[in-house]
């Protein structure tokens, strides 16, 4: 669809940008650290290997080399992890490893939760002793650092002490009972104490994800702001080799102060959130629109497989802007100045682009309203 007939809407709200912000940072809290999930590895090691030879059940080696093998993926599953989280921050990344992490927590945790079983229905109460405190140990470790998480800790808690706690109720010493309904007490405060957790860190990452994009978009417009826009050129195009070409456009709008003294500042309002609607239609996905203020936007085009891809995008802008806009019952004409600078210089850096660019532009409002121009370094180069 050319920008041009795209009908003129409020841009999206950025709730579901904010939620998948949120969900990623959760996700990566799970590989914040591996010291517990080594601890556990080790003490599980320990214990299954001093319990089986006390008892000598066949049934408990399986279960702890079981255990033994779950726990070295659960391992590996979290350095590998690691190493992607720094690389990936979209949600799709985030939710395989989560499936990945989750899953090879709670199949550690099964084999945690049939260990502790058959170790209760064994006659050994320094075993008991043992396993109980190795259950604990674990839940108060998911907890800490799986409880961001609830959808995995709560479920890996429940499966590695229940089990263990359900022999022990039937057994005929009431010391077992009370350690049994201690341990279920424990289990339900613990995982009350999770979803709490989570919903306190949810709504104070979001808040503090909040503050961040007001201090880097737009109010109006929802646009990112210049600092935004600085931020993305130095992530996106200011480091690393510069192999194709980037073009930085400045926008001014040609008649919007008449609008706003004849309709009043709230139409003029709506006028520029028309306005950055139509240009970010007109965008590919790795490009940025930016508000610089009043009626003032900047855009930056990068990877360029020819310069003359800049002009093509230019006339397309100029076009969009011409077009006329609905504002409630007023059909609104403005037209667009547009300047715009090349670069295939790796010295470049966006200060210096959008200089060039606003000389650019004030050529181009003297005549012809499109004025497109290599950069000095480039033609230097």
């Amino acid at each position: 669809m050319d920008c041009e007939e795209v009908r003129e809407r409020a841009l999206p709200r950025r709730t579901d940008d904010l939620r998948q912000t949120i969900y990623v940072e959760l996700v990566h809290s799970l590989f914040a650290t591996i010291v517990p999930t080594l601890i556990m590895s080790v003490a599980f090691t320990l214990s299954a290997a001093l319990i089986h030879i006390r008892l000598q059940d066949p049934l408990l080696m399986a279960l702890g080399l079981a255990g033994i093998v779950a726990s070295i993926t659960r391992v590996a599953v979290v350095l590998k992890c690691r190493r992607d989280a720094a690389r990936y921050q979209d949600r799709a990344h985030a939710r395989m490893m989560e499936r990945w992490f989750g899953a090879s927590y709670l199949a550690f945790a099964l084999c945690l939760g049939a260990f502790g079983a058959r170790v209760f229905m064994l006659a050994s109460v320094e075993a008991h002793m043992l396993t109980i405190c190795l259950l604990v140990g674990y839940c108060a470790g998911v907890a800490a650092v799986v409880g961001l998480r609830p959808l995995i800790a709560v479920p890996a808690m429940a499966v590695a002490i229940l089990p263990a706690i359900t022999v022990a109720a039937f057994n005929p010493d009431v010391l077992y009972w009370v350690l049994s309904g201690t341990a279920a007490s424990l289990l339900a405060g613990g995982s009350y104490s999770v979803l709490v957790r989570h919903r306190a860190t949810q709504a104070e990452i979001g808040k503090r994800i909040s503050f961040a994009s007001l201090a880097r978009h737009d109010g109006l417009t929802e646009l990112p702001n210049r600092l935004a826009l600085r931020e993305w050129f130095d992530a996106h195009v200011g480091h690393g080799p510069r192999e194709r070409a980037v073009a930085v456009h400045y926008i001014d709008l040609d008649g919007f102060k008449p609008v706003n003294d004849r309709y009043g500042h709230p139409v003029g309002d709506a006028l520029l959130r028309a306005v950055a609607g139509r240009l970010t239609h007109c965008l590919r996905a790795g490009d940025i629109a930016a508000r610089l203020g009043g009626d003032e936007f900047a855009i930056i085009q990068r990877d360029l497989g020819h310069v003359d891809e800049a002009q093509l995008l230019s006339h397309r802008l100029a076009s969009a802007v011409k077009q006329p806009f609905r504002i409630g019952e007023h059909d609104i004409r403005i037209s667009a100045c547009i300047g715009t600078v090349t670069s295939t210089s790796r010295t470049d850096d966006l200060e210096r682009l959008l200089a060039e660019a606003d000389e650019a532009l004030y050529t181009a409002k003297r005549g012809g309203h499109i004025v497109t121009r290599r950069s000095q370094n480039s033609i230097a180069a």
